[in-house]
């Protein structure tokens, strides 16, 4: 395939701004590749670069219409990508290296009845704190920690810039803390 002009870009946003998925698919082509080593240098796992870039094309799909110079959409594109990218690196669980060794000898997590007792414990009271919260509080806690929805995402979901999302998901924290504390007794 061969790469297109700054031109020949910007009139195929403004088609896809128009509706055309024809001229949205001919970008996605044009320009999946550099979305995918973006994606692979950050996240270093093909399968996670290959399911960004996915998500990456339907997130801009959606925000296109915002996109108010066409002939800007590589930069826009790359931004997109740059910060989804880091929203599912931040999100992903910290990978441990072990010796194969090792692994090969476990049979499962194995928990005791207490430390089951103790954990559905620790949920009830998360789940009661929670529902303590104010209704925004909670809805913003819900959506980023059990919903999973990026930055990005609860910004359109909540109609507010990042930065406020931001400020609100550490409110809340700060709040639900307090009220866990506050039911804590002393021992």
């Amino acid at each position: 395939m061969e790469p297109l002009e700054q031109n020949q870009i910007a009139a195929l946003v403004q088609e896809a701004q128009g509706g055309s998925r024809e001229a949205f698919g001919e970008l996605a082509r044009q320009f999946e590749n550099t979305v995918f080593a973006i994606g692979l240098r950050r996240l270093r796992n093909r399968s996670e670069a290959a399911e960004l870039t996915q998500d990456v094309f339907i997130q801009a799909m959606r925000k296109l219409p915002q996109l108010r110079e066409p002939e800007r959409f590589a930069g826009w594109l790359r931004r997109i990508t740059v910060r989804m990218a880091i929203n599912r690196a931040v999100r992903r669980p910290p990978e441990i290296a072990q010796d194969p060794d090792f692994l090969g000898g476990i049979n499962g997590a194995a928990t005791t009845p207490l430390e089951n007792v103790l954990s559905n414990e620790n949920a009830t009271q998360v789940w009661s704190g929670l529902n303590e919260l104010r209704e925004l509080d909670r809805t913003t806690l819900l959506a980023f920690y059990f919903e999973g929805q990026s930055l990005i995402e609860m910004s359109d979901r909540f109609s507010s810039p990042v930065g406020t999302i931001k400020r609100r998901l550490h409110t809340a924290r700060n709040r639900l803390k307090e009220v866990l504390q506050s039911h804590m007794q002393p021992i």
